[in-house]
């Protein structure tokens, strides 16, 4: 093992700063890297983002997103989109219809 390996890197510890408690689940927008909390994150309490994986995340009301296409994290909604001004959260994991509500997203893919 190289002797600077800090750790895989799936998950990764971060303070809580939103101003608003951050629920199990939800996406995280740091900088410009979209996580999933593992855990309930109080605001100003520290916790575990993870980094990579498959979550199923809400999306925008009416869009339909195909298989592997790239999609974006809407910050101010919280919402999945397709929209390439926002940061990027990752691929679909599967398609989603317009009707859904959500989508599966494989994170920093």
């Amino acid at each position: 093992m190289a002797q600077n390996h800090v750790q895989e890197g799936a998950a990764m510890p971060w303070t809580n700063g939103t101003g608003a408690d951050v629920v199990s689940g939800q996406a995280v927008n740091v900088a410009d890297m979209v996580c999933v909390a593992a855990g309930d994150i109080a605001d100003g309490e520290s916790g575990i983002l993870f980094t990579e994986e498959v979550f199923t995340l809400p999306k925008t009301a009416a869009l339909a997103i195909g298989q592997g296409a790239i999609v974006y994290f809407d910050v101010a909604a919280g919402e999945i989109n397709l929209t390439n001004t926002n940061p990027v959260a990752g691929k679909a994991f599967v398609a989603a219809l317009a009707a859904d509500t959500t989508v599966q997203v494989k994170l920093g893919a």
